[in-house]
């Protein structure tokens, strides 16, 4: 068989598999939705698997549906030079973990009052994404919508708690809130590059923070970091195949919900009653990835003069972010993928261990993940040279 004839076929046999995938996945999702089902997990004390298996059923039964309807539609990412994908593929995929997300929490009927403004303000900027993967917005305009979302978190009254209470101190505390929330989302979205990253991503970091949720007994939030766990695993095996090409992206509306979400999560969470240093440390720990990337980025574009105003730093496009760079240095973009996943997980891992840290102890485990971070920048900027 020549490689022209394999290729051809390829399409056929994914044709195949995807109604397969989306016959189990509303298999699976017409088990779950089964009273007594329900209930036995409910009674079990294990609630929050239900939620995981639903969310993870739910969009893995959807992702198809996306791929067949971005097709249909046009919101296809077509290869450019500034694009690493060879094959125009459907970036819609976004909604389907959207979907899977929110359906475990209405089904399970979890939608406590705090979380009303996340979902909406998230859905807010999942239809802004959406738009703009079909008509490319201005720069400005996504900036705009984000902050109008967090805008609605804040009035909401989920506001970082940083400074202390007083007119300086709220002041700086909304401003904080707002840094957050905005500069989180716009990272998250920056590393929407390769197949897999930002899923992988989400599913990771919605782990960590799933844990510390748990640890401090605040289910509400569990509950919604196991959702997303669950909906980016069922949307991975669409979106990371190996050595294959992914059948569908997340697209500017996927990243952003998931990359705001988290965010507003993390201002949500209480991750320490009594030590401060803990409570600033550990999402630092969790997201230090996505911080460690826009901080780099910044600093770079600005010291070499790419970038001098801000105007330019929100309309400037380039491939100098983390998983570029690594992928520069790894030569392969599996590869690279893999090494953010690893450093994502030992940061991670650093924020459980600070929750039971002392000062002395948490400082310590701060200045290790730094010294992971540096030691990664040396080994990236060696590896550009000839």
């Amino acid at each position: 068989m020549t490689a022209q004839t394999s290729q051809s076929l390829q399409p056929a046999r994914t044709a195949l598999w995807l109604p397969l995938a989306t016959g189990l996945g509303f298999a699976g999702v017409g088990a779950l939705l089964i009273p007594s089902v329900r209930e036995q997990f409910a009674s079990e004390g294990i609630r929050w698997l239900y939620v995981l298996l639903f969310s993870f059923a739910a969009t893995f039964t959807l992702t198809p549906a996306s791929i067949v309807l971005g097709t249909r539609w046009g919101f296809v990412d077509q290869p450019s030079e500034r694009k690493i994908h060879g094959v125009p593929t459907p970036r819609i995929g976004g909604l389907a973990v959207y979907l899977g997300f929110v359906s475990a929490i209405l089904v399970n009927s979890i939608l406590e009052d705090w979380m009303a403004a996340i979902l909406v303000a998230g859905s807010l900027l999942l239809i802004v994404g959406i738009l703009d993967d079909a008509w490319e917005l201005p720069a400005w305009s996504k900036l705009v919508a984000q902050l109008a979302a967090a805008g609605l978190v804040i009035y909401s009254g989920k506001v970082l708690s940083l400074f202390p209470d007083g007119p300086s101190g709220d002041a700086a505390n909304i401003l904080l809130t707002f840094i957050w929330i905005v500069g989180i989302t716009n990272a998250f979205n920056f590393l929407d590059g390769m197949d897999g990253l930002a899923s992988g991503l989400a599913v990771l970091i919605a782990l960590f923070m799933g844990a510390v949720a748990l640890d401090t007994s605040q289910p509400g939030l569990a509950w919604l970091a196991v959702a997303i766990i669950g909906a980016g695993i069922g949307f991975l095996p669409y979106n990371f195949r190996f050595r294959k090409q992914a059948l569908v992206f997340l697209g500017d509306g996927g990243s952003t919900f998931l990359g705001f979400t988290l965010a507003c999560l993390a201002v949500k969470g209480n991750w320490a009653d009594n030590n401060p240093i803990v409570s600033f440390s550990n999402p630092l720990l969790i997201f230090g990835v996505l911080i460690y990337d826009m901080i780099h980025i910044t600093v770079e574009r600005m010291v070499t003069g790419k970038v001098k105003t801000v105007k330019q730093w929100i309309d400037y496009v380039g491939t100098d972010h983390l998983h570029h760079r690594m992928e520069r240095v790894l030569g392969n973009r599996q590869a690279s993928v893999a090494m953010i996943w690893v450093l994502t997980i030992c940061l991670g891992l650093a924020a459980i261990v600070l929750r039971k840290a002392g000062t002395a102890e948490a400082i310590m485990l701060l200045a290790q993940a730094a010294l992971i971070l540096i030691m990664i920048t040396i080994l990236e900027h060696q590896g550009r040279r000839p």
